[in-house]
């Protein structure tokens, strides 16, 4: 089973190379954001709350997207693997998710980390803001309150990766066949 941490800040261009990694490998696109999008169209309880916290900049608490997550794995036990997408953002979560694929007797094949400057991102979120709809592109101090957060919690993630020697990082700016060809290239060592 080949289950990735695709790993960047908010514009990195995750969500465009998971889209052609699910093309390519068959994998199941966990995207924290759109379970958790998901739960604010439906307007639940959790949806609310989250669209609270994503409308702030801040983070949803940890165990609501690991009980999300763990949902989804059981809901797809025959997928030839997942992309993590935006999880983990902490390292508490990193290891609350290694321990729910040993629980599942599986794990974390790497973590692929998309670099891109600040100043790209926010160049990015802003002009997705104009297409998407979503309030947390659409606006410079959210979209930098995000970058701080991502930076400030959620880059030390890749510490925890690195230690298992799972963690490779590569250039996030440039053509998307580009990017996907190194991310390729870093998918055929496993």
């Amino acid at each position: 089973m080949l289950n990735l941490v695709l790993f960047g800040p908010p514009g990195a261009g995750k969500g465009t190379q998971s889209q052609k990694l699910i093309e390519k490998f068959g994998l199941i696109h966990l995207s924290t954001g759109d379970l958790l999008r998901g739960e604010i169209a439906q307007g639940t309880e959790l949806g609310l709350e989250a669209k609270k916290l994503m409308d702030e900049g801040k983070l949803v608490p940890d165990a609501v997207v690991i009980g999300m997550i763990s949902n989804k794995l059981d809901a797809n036990k025959d997928a030839k693997g997942f992309i993590f997408d935006g999880f983990p953002r902490t390292v508490a979560q990193a290891e609350a998710l290694d321990n729910l694929l040993s629980s599942k007797q599986s794990s974390i094949s790497g973590m692929i980390a998309l670099e891109v400057t600040d100043a790209e991102l926010e160049q990015r979120l802003l002009l997705r803001g104009k297409s998407s709809g979503r309030p947390d592109d659409a606006n410079p101090e959210v979209i930098r309150k995000r970058i701080k957060e991502y930076n400030d919690k959620t880059a030390p993630v890749a510490g925890f990766y690195q230690g298992q020697n799972k963690y490779t990082s590569i250039n996030g700016i440039g053509s998307v066949e580009d990017i996907f060809t190194s991310i390729n290239s870093v998918i055929d060592t496993y």
